[in-house]
C-alpha cells in the first residue's frame, strides 16, 4: 500500500490552503527581489562607488551559483525527511529562517566579503524554501487543480517583485531597515503556512535511499521531463532577454524623457496582464485537462510581443508589447507548473526533481546577461536582442511538442 505522502492527491485543496501558499510564496519572492532590485545595488555603491557594477555582479553571481546547488540538494533532503511535522514544513521554516539570518547579515555588512556571505545565506535558505513550497503542489493538489494553483504561484512572483520595491522604498527607510523588513515578512509568511496548513508525515519504512548521484534526472530514462525542462528553460530565457534590459532600451533607443518612470508604467501593464493571463488560462486548462495547447498559445503571444519591438522599437510599441508579454508569460506560468508536475519521474523525489526544474527558472538570469553583451554588439543592437527573445520563446514551443505523456 502506497504511503499517503507518496500517493497521488485526489481531494481538491480549499481556497484557504491556496491563500496561505500564495502568501508564503509572496514573502519568499519579496525577500529575493527587493534586495536584487534596490538594496544590493545601493549597498554596493556605498561600499565602492567606482566599482559598484563589479561588486553587485560578484555578489549576485556567487549567490546564483549557491541557488543552483541549494534547490535540488535541499529538495533531495526534503524528500527523505520523516519528521513528525511532515516532509516539507520543516524545510520551509528552516529555509525562511536561514534566509532571514542572511538578510540580517546584509543589514550590517561593511565589506564586500560580508555581503557575499549574507547573500549566499539568503539564496541557500530561500531556495530551500522554494523547493519545499513548490513540491507542496504535487503533494497536495490534484492534477485537475494544478493550473489554477500554478497561476497563483506565478502571480505571487510578480506581485512580490512589485511589493518588494514598494516596501524598501516607500514603507521603510534605510538600508538596514529594508533588509530587516524583508526578513520579517518572509518568516511571517512561512510561519503562517507551516502552522495553519497540514503536511503529511513520511513513514520511515517508505523513505527512499539517499543517492547523491540522482541529483539530476536522466534524459534517456525520463525524456518527457527533459523536454519539459528544456522548454521551461528556453521560455524563461526568452522572457529574460525581453525584460532585463528594458530600462536601457527606453533610454538608448526610445529616448524616453524619464526612462525610470517609463519602466514603471511598463511593469504595471506587464504585471496586471500577467495576473489576467495566469488566472484565465489556468482555469481554462484545468477545465479541459489540456496543457500543451496553452503553452503553444502563450509562447506565440510572447514571441509576437518581442517581434513587435523588432519591427517597431518605439514607446507606443512598448506600451502594446508589455501587456502582450505579460499575458503570455502569465498564461504560460499557470500551465507550466501543472505540466511539469505531471512529468515528474517519481513521487518519492518530487522536491528534488522540482529543485532541478527551478534551475530552469534561475539559470536564465545568469545566462541572459552574458549573452546579451554579444547580441547587442553583433546582432543589430536591441532589434537583435528582441529577435533572439522571440526565437528562444518559439524554440520552447517546439520543445514542448515533444512531451508525449501530457495532452
Amino acid at each position: 500500500m502506497t504511503a499517503e505522502a507518496l500517493a497521488e492527491p485526489v481531494v481538491p485543496v480549499r481556497r484557504s490552503w491556496m491563500t496561505w501558499l500564495f502568501l508564503a510564496n509572496l514573502g519568499l519572492w519579496l525577500a529575493i527581489y527587493a534586495p536584487i532590485q534596490v538594496l544590493l545595488p545601493h549597498q554596493a555603491e556605498l561600499l565602492d562607488a567606482t566599482a559598484k557594477e563589479a561588486v553587485f555582479g560578484l555578489v549576485t553571481g556567487v549567490g546564483a551559483l549557491v541557488a543552483l546547488v541549494a534547490n535540488p540538494l535541499i529538495g533531495l533532503s526534503s524528500d527523505r525527511t520523516t519528521s513528525r511535522f511532515g516532509r516539507r514544513h520543516p524545510w520551509t521554516l528552516a529555509g525562511a529562517s536561514t534566509g532571514a539570518v542572511g538578510l540580517a547579515v546584509l543589514s550590517s555588512a561593511s565589506s564586500v566579503g560580508v555581503m557575499v556571505l549574507g547573500w549566499c545565506l539568503v539564496q541557500a535558505g530561500l531556495n530551500g524554501m522554494l523547493a519545499s513550497l513548490t513540491s507542496a503542489v504535487p503533494d497536495r493538489v490534484p492534477v485537475r487543480q494544478r493550473a489554477k494553483v500554478g497561476g497563483l504561484v506565478g502571480v505571487s512572483q510578480m506581485l512580490g517583485t512589485v511589493l518588494g520595491a514598494v516596501v524598501v522604498t516607500v514603507l521603510v527607510s534605510g538600508l538596514a531597515q529594508g533588509y530587516l523588513a524583508c526578513a520579517a515578512l518572509v518568516v511571517a509568511g512561512a510561519l503562517a503556512f507551516v502552522l495553519i496548513t497540514p503536511d503529511v508525515r513520511l513513514p520511515r519504512a517508505d523513505r527512499p535511499p539517499l543517492r547523491w548521484r540522482e541529483l539530476w534526472v536522466s534524459p534517456r530514462l525520463h525524456p518527457d521531463f527533459a523536454w519539459a525542462w528544456s522548454a521551461h528553460f528556453m521560455i524563461n530565457l526568452g522572457n529574460a532577454f525581453g525584460t532585463l534590459y528594458l530600462l536601457y532600451f527606453l533610454d538608448d533607443v526610445v529616448r524616453h524623457p524619464s526612462p525610470e518612470d517609463g519602466l514603471l508604467v511598463l511593469m504595471l501593464l506587464y504585471g496586471v496582464a500577467l495576473a489576467i493571463g495566469a488566472f484565465a488560462v489556468g482555469a481554462r486548462s484545468d477545465r479541459t485537462g489540456r496543457r500543451k495547447p496553452y503553452v503553444l498559445l502563450a509562447a506565440g503571444v510572447m514571441a509576437a510581443a518581442a517581434l513587435l519591438l523588432v519591427a517597431w522599437p518605439t514607446w507606443t510599441a512598448a506600451l502594446i508589447a508589455a501587456p502582450l508579454l505579460g499575458v503570455g508569460f502569465g498564461g504560460y506560468w499557470a500551465v507550466a507548473l501543472a505540466l511539469l508536475t505531471q512529468v515528474l519521474p517519481a513521487a518519492s523525489d518530487r522536491a528534488k526533481d522540482l529543485g532541478v526544474v527551478n534551475i530552469a527558472n534561475s539559470l536564465p538570469q545568469v545566462v541572459a546577461p552574458l549573452l546579451t553583451t554579444f547580441v547587442l554588439a553583433s546582432l543589430g543592437g536591441y532589434r537583435g536582442l528582441f529577435a533572439v527573445s522571440a526565437a528562444a520563446t518559439l524554440c520552447a514551443a517546439a520543445l514542448v511538442i515533444k512531451v508525449r505523456s501530457v495532452a
